[in-house]
């Protein structure tokens, strides 16, 4: 019987890793894809994967497209708002795998459709996890969060009692600048900075990880998807990447999880996609494991630490203030408009900024405020700019 599955995001990194995972089980049948522009990409993926209904996100990219790919006999879809009439009942499975806060509402219109629900968007857990939280109970709709730490927690307390979780530890690498002194880090070029240490990712997502943004987070997701509070979440260095969770329990209990720095991983186990374990993978694994080398961050080092602090701990626009100007100051840096240095001194100014402060005991109830709160945040991030030297 063939599993059903829709991807969100299909041209993306995890997109395709998804789609490399799947292509040689033939227990998987490709019901949807869908892309932002990359119509190219797309409308080879739904030929190799004899997909029918795809949909790209760029109203002007659909229009130039959508003749190409009738001829090839495949319906194009603008967004995803024909859902209801593609799937009239629940598929299997759902990657979302759309980058940034546009993954949100993609998330919102899927989950009364899929039976379970696969997320690495951070951006959506973080700034509308109340709402999917909200969609996934009334529709009855599973979720496993395949972002490598946050499935390895998934993983690790499955069949656990969650009143017995001490602590919870999230690990990073550090980044290509873990051993750099911080008056060092001013000139710092873009093309440097994108150079994860173990990890082959984005350029938004690497500048997130030398800064430990992504860390932050990743602490964010964790204290939302699992109901924590934050003294029960912790951060550790570590330089392999190896270990993406340790969980302390009562009882003097430690549970950790390992693998390669391989999204596959998370994704194929998610999908029930289980590889045998090789001698050489087993024998490279206990090497790891001799190195673990964790060592806590120091805020001098990563000032972005400090913002854990500022974190509340009910829903609010925090989260959705913290991401945009995230968000929008990594760009500034990759186009050259500011320094390296100015990304995290800005963020730490304006989050806490009076400006800002007020909207930190108010809660989102929609989309919409969520969408309002981004434009206004851009808008007087783009007024109080500074290049910090």
């Amino acid at each position: 019987m063939n599993k059903k599955i829709a991807i969100l995001g299909s041209t993306g990194s995890i997109g395709k890793t998804t789609l490399n995972s799947i292509s040689s089980d033939k227990r998987f049948k490709v019901q949807i894809l869908a892309a932002n522009k990359n119509a190219k990409k797309l409308l080879e993926q739904a030929i190799s994967f004899n997909v029918k209904d795809v949909f790209i996100q760029d109203l002007k990219i659909y229009n130039i497209y959508k003749i190409k790919f009738k001829k090839k006999k495949i319906r194009l879809h603008h967004d995803l708002k024909n859902i209801n009439i593609i799937l009239k009942k629940k598929i299997d499975f759902c990657i979302n795998a759309i980058s940034g806060i546009d993954g949100l509402e993609p998330t919102l219109k899927i989950i009364p459709f899929t039976k379970n629900i696969l997320i690495s968007n951070k951006e959506s857990l973080i700034c509308g996890w109340h709402l999917i939280k909200k969609k996934l109970l009334f529709h009855k709709t599973n979720f496993i969060p395949i972002d490598s730490e946050h499935f390895s927690i998934w993983k690790l307390i499955k069949y656990e009692n969650q009143n017995l979780i001490e602590k919870i530890i999230l690990t990073a690498s550090g980044g290509p600048f873990l051993n750099i002194s911080k008056k060092n880090l001013k000139n710092i070029k873009p093309k440097i900075a994108i150079k994860h240490p173990n990890w082959k990712m984005g350029k938004k997502i690497s500048i997130d990880s030398s800064t430990l943004m992504n860390k932050i987070f990743e602490f964010i997701e964790a204290k939302k998807i699992f109901n924590l509070k934050k003294k029960n979440i912790s951060i550790l260095i570590h330089p392999l990447s190896y270990v993406h969770a340790i969980i302390f329990f009562s009882g003097d209990i430690v549970k950790l999880l390992a693998h390669e720095t391989d999204m596959s991983i998370p994704i194929s186990n998610a999908l029930g996609i289980e590889k045998k374990l090789s001698k050489k993978v087993f024998i490279n694994n206990l090497n790891k494991l001799n190195k673990s080398n964790f060592s806590l961050p120091k805020k001098k080092q990563f000032p972005v630490l400090s913002i854990i602090d500022l974190i509340p701990e009910k829903n609010s626009y925090f989260e959705t203030i913290l991401i945009t100007l995230n968000d929008t100051l990594v760009n500034k840096y990759l186009k050259g408009e500011i320094n390296y240095i100015s990304i995290q001194k800005n963020l730490l100014n304006l989050l806490k900024s009076t400006y800002f402060k007020r909207y930190y005991n108010l809660c989102p109830k929609n989309i919409y405020d969520i969408k309002k709160m981004i434009i206004i945040t851009r808008n007087y991030l783009n007024s109080n700019l500074k290049n910090y030297v």
